[in-house]
């Protein structure tokens, strides 16, 4: 069964003085305040969409490198990922690299990067921001 999800911002004022507040609307766990500077600069207790992005993104990857290690029969305790969106005003995003750890009884360092290369490659977040450039760091800890 397809699920929809949903969020929604209300913006006030032009883009560089004006600021809004993102809610996300189909779990309710909170509201947001989002703004240009928090974008282009520092983000000041601020998100900003590529934040979310990073966020949707780190998660997805989690799930589906899971899933695949699960499947292959190599579950994880643990994983650790993080995700960064690099936004340059004026171009717009201009890649994003995830960076994992995990701990994965049985499995060896070619293994569990052979796995995360291919949830980067099949999660469907990568897989909706084929646009850009993705890159990965994946590495087993004991």
């Amino acid at each position: 069964m397809a699920t929809t999800r949903q969020a929604h911002t209300v913006w006030e004022g032009n883009l560089l003085e004006g600021s809004g507040v993102v809610s996300l609307d189909s779990s309710g766990i909170g509201e947001y305040p989002v703004s240009w500077p928090s974008r282009a600069e520092q983000a000041n207790g601020r998100t900003s969409p590529e934040e979310l992005i990073a966020a949707a993104h780190s998660s997805c990857f989690s799930m589906a490198l899971s899933n695949g290690l699960a499947s292959a029969g190599n579950p994880p305790a643990r994983l650790d990922t993080k995700a960064e969106v690099t936004f340059q005003p004026g171009t717009g995003i201009t890649g994003i690299h995830l960076t994992v750890e995990g701990e994965v009884p049985g499995l060896d360092e070619a293994g569990f990067v052979k796995a995360a290369e291919d949830a980067k490659a099949n999660c469907p977040v990568s897989q909706a921001l084929s646009g850009t450039t993705i890159t990965l760091t994946a590495s087993l800890v004991a």
